[in-house]
Parts: structure tokens; sequence; C-alpha cells
């Protein structure tokens, strides 16, 4: 059998697999997306925001585009689709994918991820205006204020830092990625619309990962004329950091994407968008066990308070 047909009927089986592997590609997507703050956040060490996410998605983008062809289609062509992916690429991967990355260099690991969960939260208020059968409920109210109080516990944590520049560095972490998080939310109801209307999801997935990686490469060697950091060679990096970002673009983007894709297949989007929930679990576990971050009280309560509100927007009343 050739090479190419054998993987083509390999990447068929994963976009239909059985609901036991479904699951069991649920939780380790879970594992998977979870540890990616613990490598974003190794990685920013010794790189620049944009070069790790340049990394990340190119490898990615390799990936994805190949998956493509051997599925039989391509990037759009024609102006809508143009458009669409190029608006994905900024608002749904550039722009978050850089915030998170920027703001994990003063904020631990776990803490931002479970200050990104808050896309689901935000993802509400932007489906409200934008879906007729996605209104705002007053269960739903009560869920975003108990998230957002949530993150303003977390926030509180800042304000004991030794110094007010050091407090001050580190609510902008924060607010980095809770700005990654509305982001996802504008990004994810778009994709909705562009799926529903004429792109696939490997299309949506291909080609955002493509921009961000042509936009990326370039502002990584734009930036150092506007006094920022310049690439670092490869060869110079600890193998911990490179064995880091290379995981993160092989293992966290494609290898998680074709995942997830193969799951909302089985599960639906419904039950497969249910990740969000293990996800903070897991990043404030590897940032705790692998990279001894702190663990208080305000930040379970946060934790708890995050996590619980979006079980309050999302599960049946049941």
């Amino acid at each position: 059998m050739p090479r190419g047909e054998s993987f083509h009927r390999t990447v068929t089986r994963m976009a239909s697999v059985s609901p036991g592997r479904a699951w069991l590609g649920f939780w380790l997507l879970t594992l998977i997306w979870g540890s990616s703050f613990l490598f974003i956040r190794i990685g920013v060490e010794e790189l620049s925001t944009f070069q790790l996410v340049f990394i990340r998605t190119a490898i990615a983008a390799v990936g994805l585009n190949l998956v493509l062809v051997f599925r039989g289609q391509r990037l759009p062509t024609d102006h809508a689709g143009i458009r669409d992916v190029i608006f994905l690429g900024v608002v749904n991967t550039v722009l978050p994918f850089a915030l998170i990355t920027w703001g994990e260099k003063s904020i631990e690991s776990g803490l931002a991820a479970l200050l990104q969960a808050t896309s689901a939260l935000f993802t509400l208020v932007v489906a409200h205006f934008t879906f007729a059968d996605e209104r705002i409920t007053p269960r739903k109210v009560l869920g975003l204020l108990f998230g957002f109080a949530g993150v303003v516990v977390l926030a509180s944590r800042s304000l004991g830092d030794d110094g007010p520049s050091a407090g001050a560095g580190r609510l902008l972490g924060q607010v980095a990625i809770v700005g990654a998080s509305f982001c996802y939310a504008v990004g994810g109801t778009y994709s909705r619309r562009a799926m529903q209307q004429h792109l696939s999801p490997f299309v949506v997935a291909a080609g955002t990962m493509t921009v961000t990686a042509v936009l990326t490469g370039l502002l990584m060697y734009l930036v150092p004329f506007a006094g920022g950091a310049p690439p670092t060679a490869l060869t110079a990096l600890r193998p911990s950091v490179l064995a880091a970002v290379i995981t993160l673009g092989l293992l966290n983007t494609f290898v998680a994407y074709l995942i997830f894709y193969s799951v909302i297949e089985t599960l639906g989007a419904a039950r497969a968008s249910m990740v969000t929930y293990a996800i903070p679990a897991v990043g404030l576990a590897l940032g705790t066990a692998f990279l001894d971050e702190p663990f208080d009280q305000r930040l379970m309560a946060g934790a708890v308070m995050i996590v619980g509100s979006i079980g309050i927007v999302n599960l049946p009343r049941r």
C-alpha cells in the first residue's frame, strides 16, 4: 500500500472513532491542553513571545496542512474564505497565543490555566449578541457574576507581592490571560458561523495556524527594531526548553487538534467543550508538581468559583 494512501486511511479513522475511544481521547485531550501552560512557562524562560508562538504554530501548520491534503481538501481561495481564515488566525490564534505567552512571563502556569477557563464565560456574552439560540438567561447571569468574582479573588493575590512593581507586573500578566480568553470567545463564535456557512473544521484549523505562523514569523524579526528581544538561536537553548517548545507544537497543538475534532465527530460539540472543566485542574496540578508554584487559599477559592461558574451556565438543570 502506498504511504500516502495509508496515511489517508489513518486520518480518516481518526475522524470517526467509537464512543469508547472518543471518551479516551477526551481525557487525553484534557491532559494535553492542561500541560500546554507548563510548556509555555518553560519556553518563555529563553524564548521571546513571538518566537515561541511562531515555532509552536509553524509545527502545527505543517502537520495540519498535510492532513488537509490527504483528506482531499485545501485552504480557501475565495474572498470570503480568505477573509474568515485571516480574521480567525489573528483573533483566535495570534492574539490569544501571544497574550498567554507574554502573560506567563510574570505569572504561574497554573494561574494562567485557571484564568484561561474564563473564555467559556466570555463566550456566553459574545454568543448572546450573535446567535438567536444563545440568549443569556438569569442562570447564566448568575454564573457570569460568580465566575468573574473568582477572577477578582485571583487578582487580589497580586496585592500581597513585594513592592508595587512586582504586583503590577503580575496583575498585567493576569489581564493578558483574561484578554486572551476574550479573544477565544470572539474567535470561537465567529468560527462557528464560518463553519456553518462554508468552511470545514480542518480547513479552519490549518488556515488559522498557517496565518499565525506567517504573521508571528514576521513579528519575531520586526519586534527587535522596536526595542524587543531578538530571536534566540535554537542551538543556544537548554534541552529542556527546546523539548518543551517542540512538544507544544507537535503534541499540544497539532495532535491535540486531531483528537479534538475526532471527539467532536463522535460525541458532539457540547460534550467536547466540557474539556474546559478539567484543563484548569490539570494546569494547576502540573505547575505545582513540576515548577513548585504556590498554591494558597485564594487560588483554591478562585479555582472553585471559576470552574463552578462554568458548571452553573452549562450543566443541565437536572
